[in-house]
């Protein structure tokens, strides 16, 4: 099993180490900076009096990734889901023992939390173990609800936004990242998991089987084909964007830029053909400056 996973997942509650409240929040936030990806967590804009609360909530969406994903085996994978999710159980009941779920309760206190997003999370990483081919785009926005969109919803809760609005909002903008990081890795999640997000009606759609993306074949029909999944990707993004003015600015920035860097991979990828396989897009460190500098000076204003 990867090394990384049995660090952050297997501390055996019962070896008798009673974590404290600090020690717990400690081990999240040292989880939390060393990910690249740890989206708000990182803001320079994030309120100090929050930063405490989003390291465990990502802990938590890092760790239940990773048992997903990096278990080595489906069977294995379910097993682990099923231990964490008994964990969060017992956090609800207010009864926690891994660090992680010490310091999510009192977040879960503090900002009265309910269960859902954080079930629904384990739901799509379980459901990555049993299916991994999507009939529909319906079904794969489904999908989107449990794995992506709990995310942004969590996010919502710690700045103290609840209504179904602003939740809908934030659903576009999830949904739509999803999408633009299934398409910028279609090579990836088919070589490592054997996994397509491209919808089968729509593959049939253009006449793209199944062979040709073993192949790795980019000619007129993937490129029609991932012409409109990546348009699909871009309305969800336009759509949620009303979301920055509806939210305090300190969040707005990440937000702003969440919507730029997804439209940005977006971009990317038609930049390159739409030929995924040979040059997959990625967002280096000077166009990321230039996407904060303009969510700064533009809050809002998405161009692409």
């Amino acid at each position: 099993m990867n090394s990384a996973l049995i660090n952050n997942y297997a501390l055996n509650p019962e070896d008798g180490r009673q974590w404290t409240l600090p020690e717990s929040i400690e081990f999240c936030k040292r989880l939390a900076r060393s990910h690249y990806e740890n989206f708000i967590v990182g803001s320079v804009l994030l309120p100090a009096r929050l930063r405490e609360h989003f390291y465990p909530v990502y802990a938590y969406c890092r760790i239940s990734d990773d048992l997903g994903d990096e278990a080595g085996d489906p069977q294995t994978a379910l097993q682990l889901l099923s231990s964490w999710e008994a964990q969060l159980d017992d956090c609800y009941r207010g009864h926690p023992h891994h660090p992680v779920f010490i310091a999510l309760r009192k977040t879960i206190d503090a900002f009265e939390i309910p269960k859902e997003p954080f079930a629904d999370l384990l739901h799509a990483f379980r459901q990555d173990q049993t299916k991994n081919r999507y009939e529909t785009y319906g079904e794969l926005l489904e999908y989107c609800r449990f794995s992506a969109n709990p995310v942004g919803r969590l996010v919502l809760y710690l700045f103290a936004y609840r209504d179904p609005e602003r939740q809908s909002l934030s659903d576009s903008i999830c949904t739509g990242l999803q999408l633009a990081n299934h398409w910028q890795d279609i090579a990836l999640d088919y070589q490592r998991l054997n996994r397509v997000y491209l919808p089968l009606e729509d593959m049939r759609q253009y006449g793209y089987t199944e062979l040709d993306l073993v192949a790795q074949t980019c000619d007129s029909r993937f490129v029609s084909l991932l012409k409109m999944e990546v348009e699909r990707a871009r309305e969800c993004f336009h759509k949620g964007s009303a979301l920055v003015k509806m939210i305090d600015s300190r969040a707005a920035f990440d937000v702003d830029l969440f919507v730029r860097s997804g439209l940005e991979v977006l971009h990317g990828i038609e930049s390159a053909g739409y030929d995924i396989f040979r040059h997959r897009p990625v967002i280096g460190k000077g166009t990321r400056l230039r996407l904060m500098l303009q969510a700064w000076l533009s809050p809002g204003k998405m161009k692409g």
